[in-house]
């Protein structure tokens, strides 16, 4: 006997469209799996915060130019009592300001590098970038003593390629959980308000001390007491990465962060 079977035109069609999602999918997982290999495999990645339950936070000071906006964060910083926070200076105000380099120094706040030139260093030849890190790293080796181990880039702009490169010169990239804005200018409360509220354990607080940044010295006492009123503790990014594991980002091939002042 013979055996005729009649299939539904509509279910045929939507056996096809559903077969071939599942394989257009498992494309994907598979050509993604290149990246989540890299991923695990501990490549160079930059660090925005760490994770701990102790309240301890980092304050981190951009300074690229200007010469009236530093001695007065320094003064809140020395009249609050905050021994530890990092500055982050390109070399060249670096050079152009040593008395105010050797403040910081000498005061104990930590000195990280901020780069050479202020541009974005993902649009750089592996060359260039070297040579960027390099000139900033020989300059504030002179003028502080010490060979700064800890890396902000301009503008916060990097790649996978720029992360590298800073690795192998035995750099690490910081980024930053919590930006105050306060390069906008957008009033002092307004600081305040964004830092406090955005404020956790293990992270890093992003402020600038150049010259464009006309209100960060005077909502500074501020954070620092609503802080401390928070419980919070101030220490150096380097001490807030002894011990603790890093909260960083590795960025997406291709793609880079961008932090435009």
């Amino acid at each position: 006997m013979n055996y005729f079977y009649v299939m539904n035109g509509k279910k045929v069609k939507q056996a096809l469209i559903i077969t071939v999602a599942f394989l257009f999918a498992i494309g994907i997982v598979y050509s993604e799996r290149g990246n989540v290999t890299v991923f695990s495999q501990n490549e160079p990645a930059a660090i925005y915060n760490v994770a701990t339950d102790k309240k301890v936070i980092a304050l981190t000071f951009d300074i690229s130019w200007g010469d009236k906006r530093t001695e007065p964060i320094l003064k809140v910083l020395e009249e609050k009592g905050i021994k530890q926070a990092t500055f982050f200076l390109s070399s060249p105000w670096s050079k152009t300001h040593p008395e105010v380099v050797a403040k910081i120094a000498k005061n104990g706040w930590e000195i990280g590098n901020h780069g050479h030139k202020h541009v974005n260093y993902s649009s750089l030849s592996d060359e260039e970038i070297r040579a960027q890190i390099q000139t900033s790293h020989q300059l504030l080796s002179e003028v502080t003593g010490a060979r700064p181990t800890l890396l902000r880039l301009p503008n916060g702009d990097f790649d996978k390629r720029v992360l590298r490169i800073a690795s192998e010169m035995n750099y690490t990239v910081i980024q930053w959980d919590t930006d105050s804005m306060d390069w906008k200018n957008p009033g002092v409360d307004q600081i305040v308000n964004r830092v406090v509220s955005k404020a956790h354990p293990g992270d890093i607080v992003l402020m600038h001390a150049s010259d464009s940044s006309k209100q960060t010295h005077e909502a500074l006492p501020k954070i620092i007491d609503q802080l401390r009123d928070k419980g919070y503790e101030f220490v150096s990014v380097s001490q807030l990465l002894k011990g603790t594991q890093v909260g960083n980002k590795p960025p997406v091939e291709d793609q880079t962060f961008k932090h435009i002042q």
